[in-house]
């Protein structure tokens, strides 16, 4: 089988500077994970490799914002399946839904989730009364468009304050949350002119930050749940997962926010965690791999979603692949399961066509 690993980074043409390892002497606290910033086109690399493992005639593309280079290597190459690891375009995560629907109208097989999905999921407040319909318990919120909404949403402080269509924790930081009015105008007005967004003001739960894997085509399943540990965070940082915490080697969040796989959890609260994220990911349309993110109350012990995560961060320290290797399948293995099935729908396709013709 020929797969290939597209994802689209722009190339630095420039005078590169000459780059110089961060000391953990320079910070003010103790790192705990290393702080090497990533590569991400040597990860792609990685995942080409690891799909060779088993003999899958895998190669690596980077689109770079061309669509012409991507039908070329179509022509030329004719892969059986594609990894899709195109999250932007243009430098604009809403057309992340737009490149996939290409490859539907290409009918070529590809991992992950459709263009509904990927559409739908980024879009925080339509995510929240989907699966309201669908019985999920999610935050109580407001969506505010302007700064002439009223301020007077009848939410209980403390709030966080979100960009409502970005994912990955943009826009999220340790002034995210607030505790008045005052705060609060801040923080939105902040999103509107630096995302130029509508803000999602949501009631914080103060609680257990669970991520709660769903891996599988026909039959999906929940792998084992990760928990992110707040309890080494200092006092003057919240317990939250901010943008920091995932994506700056350099800051204390980033070292402080602790994954513990599988999650000491009682039976009860387990089982309640598992239904409801395969509720999430068959109602947001996820296919293959998905991750649920949700908060354990402290206040009232009930569980709530606070995001569904189409296509996560497949790095092989990442926090789906962590629950993976939890449930007993290594990096390699998990990648080529993804690849085949999307391998499988084209099969399972072609066999409903057929059936169609007799």
């Amino acid at each position: 089988m020929k797969v290939v690993v597209l994802y689209n980074e722009p190339i630095f043409t420039g005078k590169k500077k000459k780059s110089t390892k961060p000391k953990s002497e320079s910070l003010d606290f103790d790192p705990v994970f290393s702080l090497e910033e990533v590569d991400p086109i040597e990860e792609y690399k990685q995942i080409c490799n690891a799909l060779k493992k088993f003999n899958y005639e895998a190669y690596t593309l980077n689109i770079q914002d061309d669509l012409q280079l991507f039908m070329r290597d179509l022509e030329k190459n004719k892969p059986d399946v594609i990894f899709n690891f195109v999250e932007l375009f243009h430098d604009q995560p809403r057309l992340e839904m737009n490149f996939t629907g290409l490859l539907e109208l290409l009918n070529i097989p590809y991992t992950g989730a459709t263009p509904n999905a990927l559409g739908t999921c980024q879009n925080k407040t339509l995510t929240k009364r989907i699966l309201d319909y669908a019985g999920i318990r999610t935050p109580k919120f407001k969506i505010l468009k302007t700064m002439n909404d009223s301020f007077r949403t009848n939410l209980r402080y403390p709030l966080i304050v979100k960009p409502a269509w970005e994912d990955a924790s943009v826009g999220i930081d340790n002034n995210s949350i607030v505790n008045n009015v005052t705060t609060l105008k801040k923080r939105v007005e902040y999103v509107f002119s630096s995302f130029k967004q509508p803000a999602l003001v949501e009631e914080f739960i103060l609680g257990r930050e669970l991520n709660v894997a769903v891996f599988g085509y026909k039959d999906p399943k929940v792998l084992p749940i990760s928990e992110i540990d707040f309890s080494e965070l200092p006092d003057n940082l919240h317990p939250i997962v901010s943008f920091q915490a995932k994506w700056d080697p350099m800051h204390e969040a980033y070292h402080k926010t602790i994954p513990i796989c599988p999650a000491p959890l009682n039976k009860k609260i387990q089982k309640q965690a598992e239904k409801m994220a395969i509720i999430c990911f068959k109602t947001m349309g996820c296919r293959d791999y998905a991750r649920v993110d949700m908060r354990l109350s402290k206040e009232d012990n009930k569980l709530y979603v606070l995001e569904v995560n189409p296509n996560p961060d497949l790095t092989e320290d990442a926090g789906f692949m962590r629950s993976s290797s939890h449930a007993g399948y290594d990096y390699a293995t998990t990648l080529k399961m993804i690849v085949d099935y999307a391998y499988e729908r084209k099969t399972d396709k072609e066999k409903i066509i057929e059936g169609d013709k007799k």
